[in-house]
């Protein structure tokens, strides 16, 4: 066991602190619903309270296909995370991982005349910015500051006390399908909760499972989940760019159900336990069973299988590898969209539940031609094992997000006052924090 690990054990076994704030979070994906209570100690440290997950039902890559199945999950998770955490929520941050998850940067310019800049013109300057976002009939999840520009020049990290003609910032604007946001918010009430927020679930992870170096210097981050992969791009501190793909781990399962001519579940168990995306010489010796241990032999053997419904390991691999190569490529044109790749790339961090798959940071290390590595929750008191990886990075990072409530614009009123939540200089000194430069 390494010392990170050892330090690990010995704070989930310390007493746990005096609990001053508590988050809920529910993670609506459509291979599982997951439900996290987290709070937050008198020194800031966070803890989970009490977690769980369980099959996802009525949701289809991201959207709600049948309302009261969707609420009953949603309400089965929330209950089972509140019987460990022993203690109850009422409201809670809900992920967006579907709805045509999607961003654009939004510029605004005042004129400053020269004289030295001020906190106030700080404050109207992300006022005035609320008049330049555009939807175009869809809705804003987020509308956060990415960074200023002074007389055209880029690379300003605080303009404060420094004399210009003008003042400018880049506002980056997460969109998302209104309608079927809606219908997200309407499952979680209609099992008696209240919604504090919907984040969009890229930016959930990437609190998750980057660190701040990483967010500030340049990363990218590719979500997968069951039916929809999230790319992302975080630097200056904050998310510049998204999209979304619709395609995610399921659909390496339905390859391998279709190329072996059996059940779903036995494809799942499959790629799960015996599945990589990394081939080795000895595949082709390797024979693996389909069916489970503890699973009776019925119907028709697998395509190529032996007389004991046993496959070449090696086929497996094939089918694992094509699918994942065609869905690397999409991933790479949404890097190459965002500015993201060659020269100007640099680490990419994957998180979601395919992430899991075994050798898939290699496979993509390869075929992008940039640095790869997995991404999950930080070591966090309380957190158990089984929540301890890739597929419950947006989950955990929900609870984290919530914690810090980044700076939006949309929360600065028309006095150019924080709102009811802050007072003096607080929101200010939140932006001065949170407004980074991109390079």
């Amino acid at each position: 066991m390494s010392a990170r690990d050892e330090r690990a054990v010995m704070a989930t076994q310390l007493p746990l602190p005096r609990v001053t704030r508590v988050f809920g979070a529910v993670n609506i994906g459509s291979f599982r619903v997951s439900a996290m209570i987290m709070g937050q100690a008198e020194d800031g440290e966070m803890v989970v309270l009490g977690s769980s997950h369980r099959k996802s039902e009525g949701i289809k890559r991201g959207y709600v296909t049948d309302m009261r199945l969707a609420t009953h999950a949603i309400r089965n998770a929330v209950e089972k995370a509140e019987a460990n955490a022993n203690t109850s929520v009422s409201s809670v941050w809900i992920g967006c991982a579907g709805a045509g998850l999607s961003s654009k940067i939004a510029s605004v310019e005042i004129a400053i005349g020269g004289r030295r800049i001020d906190e106030d013109d700080l404050e109207h300057l992300l006022y005035a910015a609320r008049d330049h976002i555009q939807p175009d009939g869809r809705m804003v999840l987020h509308a956060q500051p990415a960074h200023y520009t002074l007389d055209g020049a880029h690379g300003i990290a605080n303009p404060t006390g420094l004399h210009a003609e003008s003042l400018g910032v880049d506002i980056h604007v997460t969109l998302a399908e209104g309608a079927p946001v809606r219908n997200l918010i309407e499952a979680v009430q209609s099992a008696h909760l209240d919604v504090e927020g919907v984040v969009a679930s890229p930016l959930a992870a990437a609190y998750a499972c980057l660190s701040a170096e990483e967010r500030e210097l340049g990363v990218a981050l590719v979500e997968i989940g069951a039916q929809v992969t999230n790319v992302s791009v975080h630097a200056g501190g904050m998310l510049l760019g998204l999209r979304s793909i619709p395609v995610g781990s399921n659909d390496i399962t339905d390859a391998i159900a279709s190329s072996l001519g059996i059940r779903r579940s036995q494809a799942e168990r499959l790629k799960c336990v015996s599945g990589s995306a990394i081939a080795t010489p000895s595949d082709h010796r390797e024979m693996i069973p389909v069916n489970a241990p503890d699973e009776e032999p019925s119907g028709q053997p697998a395509r190529g299988a032996d007389e004991h419904n046993r496959i070449p390991r090696a086929e497996l691999v094939s089918v694992v590898t094509d699918r994942l190569g065609a869905m690397t490529s999409e991933i790479a044109k949404g890097l190459k969209a965002m500015g993201f790749s060659g020269s100007s790339g640099g680490q990419v961090v994957l998180t979601g539940g395919g992430a899991e798959l075994h050798g898939i940071a290699e496979f993509m290390q390869g075929a992008l031609g940039l640095p790869v590595r997995t991404g999950k929750p930080p070591a966090l008191r309380g957190l158990p094992e089984a929540h301890a990886t890739p597929g419950f990075a947006t989950l955990a990072g929900l609870c984290l997000y919530a914690s810090e409530d980044p700076v939006d614009i949309r929360s600065i009123g028309p006095s150019y006052q924080p709102s009811r939540r802050y007072s003096g200089l607080g929101l200010l000194n939140r932006v001065v924090q949170a407004v980074k430069e991109y390079f």
